[in-house]
């Protein structure tokens, strides 16, 4: 499973990637505006040097054409930027174009294995079903996570499945036993990922025999 980071916050990319674990990174415009930041080229391509990989930059037009103007713009910005669509009719319209065009596409906000047929057929290179969103309404996150993995089986379809909206550490198990290739992991719920009170437990004793035996 690849791991993205789910923020626009300069410092957390930072110490996702000096853990040798962060494949890429995915923002939003409420991300962005968290940091005070709108989507521009010097911001994303600062993020792009740091990763190293996939930065999923989102659209803000609404319309087919206007997303697709503003897809090609952020595609130019940097070779490692994928334009990110809402799962709209207009989205998959523009999803279409720009993947003929060969630039790559995250549909995000998807909610339904229909959803994610659809862009599949579309030439996605990315669906990021919002499993912490389906969860929030009393539908299992999940189970769509699984039916959409079982559908792009059936038909060999390329599309990557994102997990996204991922609210605990649980959620990144989940998504990886379903067979999700990517999670896109908010910076706190990456850090409890490292956590296990035999892991401290574990070591406090560790350390304590150390100083018994240095201490002679």
């Amino acid at each position: 499973m690849k791991f993205f980071i789910d923020t626009a916050n300069l410092q957390e990319i930072r110490e996702a990637a000096a853990m040798g674990i962060l494949d890429g990174v995915t923002t939003n415009p409420s991300l962005m505006a968290k940091e005070g930041k709108p989507n521009n080229k010097e911001t994303i391509r600062e993020i792009c040097g740091v990763v190293g990989g996939p930065v999923s930059v989102e659209v803000v037009a609404i319309e087919p054409d206007a997303m697709i103007k503003e897809g090609e713009e952020y595609a130019g910005w940097d070779k490692h930027v994928v334009v990110k669509l809402p799962t709209t009719k207009a989205g998959v319209k523009a999803c279409k174009a720009l993947a003929d065009k060969g630039i790559k596409v995250n549909m995000t906000l998807c909610f339904s294995p229909n959803q994610a047929l659809l862009v599949a057929k579309a030439g996605a290179t990315y669906v990021s079903p919002f499993i912490g969103r389906l969860d929030d309404i009393s539908e299992n996150g999940m189970d769509v996570i699984r039916n959409i993995l079982t559908i792009y089986r059936n038909y060999n379809y390329q599309t990557q499945v994102l997990a996204a909206s991922i609210r605990h550490p649980m959620h990144v198990v989940d998504a990886a036993l379903a067979g999700a290739h990517v999670s896109t992991i908010p910076f706190k719920v990456l850090e409890m990922m490292f956590n296990h009170p035999l892991t401290d437990k574990g070591l406090a004793a560790f350390l304590k025999d150390y100083e018994k035996v240095r201490k002679g």
